[in-house]
């Protein structure tokens, strides 16, 4: 499984890229607006850090703008991979751009007929929003686990880029359905790591090292 980051804070990727488990980050517009920076200086930094996909939004509404939009955007570095929402004219501009050889990010996935018609436009990556889910009273890991059903029903390559993630508990049921990916923010992946269990039992083995006569 791939672990991004959700953000577009530099100096938390700097250190999540440290630790040598990062394979990619997301941004949206929400994301680069918090950082303070421009847009395309914050895409430049962030692939000049981390050396695996980078997620870019488009703001554009219809097809031919989201078009343009991707065209600039992939000239950035190749690793950039545009993020386009699952709208009618979104869809239209997915199956325009992932026929020109333009990876795709299909974002604001809500259901799984949305899923379907982003893997039929060649998308690269859909991204279902599970913790907006959660907070409607609605399961988000059922829409992955569905999702997972049908693109395994008919071999979409179509990678699932598990979204909004609220705690750990959801990247290891991501981890259970099978998506390749899970993106999240800075303190959910620092908790990724923590146990009691695991600093009681190291803060007894140290307490016990310095009896061991030297």
């Amino acid at each position: 499984m791939e672990l991004f980051l959700d953000t577009a804070m530099i100096d938390e990727i700097k250190e999540a890229w440290s630790w040598g488990i990062l394979d990619g980050v997301t941004t949206n517009p929400t994301h680069v607006a918090a950082s303070g920076k421009k847009f395309y200086e914050v895409l430049e930094e962030i692939c000049g850090i981390v050396d695996g996909p980078i997620s870019a939004e488009v703001v554009g509404l219809k097809a031919e703008d989201m078009v343009k939009e991707a065209e600039d955007l992939v000239k950035i570095h190749k690793n950039i991979v545009v993020k386009i929402p699952v709208i009618r004219e979104g869809i239209k501009a997915m199956s325009i751009l992932s026929k020109q050889g333009v990876k795709i990010n299909a974002t604001l996935n809500f259901n799984a007929s949305q899923a379907l018609l982003a893997a039929k436009a060649g998308a690269a990556y859909i991204s279902p929003f599970v913790g907006r889910l959660d907070a409607i009273n609605e399961a988000g890991m059922d829409l992955v686990d569905k999702i997972r059903t049908i693109y395994d029903n008919y071999g979409y390559d179509t990678k699932i880029i598990v979204a909004a993630i609220r705690h750990p508990e959801h990247v290891l049921q991501a981890a259970l359905i099978g998506a390749e990916v899970c993106t999240m923010r800075f303190d959910v992946m620092q908790k990724l790591y923590d146990h009691p269990l695991t600093d009681i039992g190291l803060d007894m083995f140290l307490k016990d090292w310095e009896k061991v006569p030297k």
